[in-house]
């Protein structure tokens, strides 16, 4: 036993994106640039949410959880992706590959059971409009955060119940910018046809079964419009439409690694790029930046915190955003 717990390795070599210099630069710029657009728009749709008594509907709530588990989902392997464009040698230690396998299916649990009750509090809101207030009170809306916690937590001890255990003495090597648990656990010396089953049954059931209670409650949602009038089915296809092309980013790749963990593909690490990178900086541009209340909220700010001088040298692109 002594002789096994000696040849468990120590740490793993992260193939990253690419291994061309140049298109190694320019990973770096992009992805740079996309992490830190991405952790301050969500700051500020936490500042915003937060600041503004206006904005204290259970949407608001949510949207405002949803902007810091974004936060956390893209900074629990982004930073770690960006150094490594620098670095010859991609290496992290076996308890860093442990924990950004622990915390990537917390957040993508979490995030799944968000948007699960964002779906939710709009198909009250609008299918049940006269008792919206009562359903989404402070304390559902409270216990849907707690929920959504909960089942990250819930879904990554249980992933991590048989991680940890593996036999990993070699060899090291992932085909990917960061530790997730389809390649580590091809890496196990065992037949890991059992693991994979269990991935399939935890992680594709959980994504699976969070997609369809989304698909099905939009539909509800266009059903309950149509019947109402040509306008507003309009303005709700509007508005879903982005929603479901966000949650198509973000469960489509999830679906398609974890549902079928048998065989990994290269693109598999193309496609982890949407729910740690793409999918977080969507959001706030999909669900608040693209909301009349919230751009209101904004131009407040702006115009409280900023001198009018600075207002009009902004960009032209930012200001018609804006108002």
């Amino acid at each position: 036993m002594d002789k096994v717990n000696s040849s468990v390795v120590s740490e793993f070599v992260l193939l990253g994106l690419s291994r061309s210099q140049e298109l190694q630069s320019f990973f770096f710029v992009f992805f740079s640039v996309l992490y830190v657009v991405t952790v301050l728009g969500n700051l500020l749709i936490i500042l915003t949410v937060t600041s503004d008594n206006s904005l204290r509907s259970p949407m608001y709530f949510l949207l405002g959880n949803l902007s810091f588990v974004d936060i956390c989902q893209a900074s629990f392997a982004t930073p770690k992706m960006i150094a490594d464009f620098l670095s010859e040698h991609k290496t992290i230690s076996f308890s860093g590959c442990i924990a950004q396998i622990f915390f990537i299916h917390l957040f993508t649990g979490g995030e799944m059971m968000l948007l699960v009750s964002m779906a939710y509090d709009r198909h009250v809101a609008i299918c049940k409009p006269l008792h919206h207030v009562v359903i989404m009170s402070r304390r559902t809306r409270t216990v849907l955060a707690m929920i959504s916690w909960a089942v990250g937590l819930a879904h990554t001890l249980s992933q991590m119940s048989f991680t940890v255990n593996l036999p990993l003495w070699g060899p090291s090597v992932v085909d990917s910018f960061l530790c997730d648990l389809p390649r580590v656990t091809k890496l196990a010396c065992l037949d890991s046809y059992i693991i994979e089953i269990l991935i399939v049954v935890n992680s594709g059931i959980l994504s699976l079964s969070t997609f369809s209670l989304l698909v099905s409650s939009y539909i509800i949602i266009f059903i309950t419009v149509w019947f109402k009038s040509s306008a507003a089915m309009a303005k709700a296809f509007s508005t879903l439409a982005a929603h479901i092309t966000v949650v198509m980013l973000f469960f489509g790749p999830c679906i398609f690694i974890y549902v079928w963990p048998f065989t990994t593909y290269p693109v598999d690490k193309v496609l982890a790029i949407f729910y740690t990178i793409f999918t977080p900086i969507l959001n706030p541009i999909i669900y608040t930046l693209r909301n009349r209340d919230m751009k209101s909220t904004l131009r407040k700010i702006m115009t409280h915190y900023l001198r009018p001088k600075k207002i009009s040298e902004m960009p032209v692109i930012v200001k018609n955003f804006l108002y």
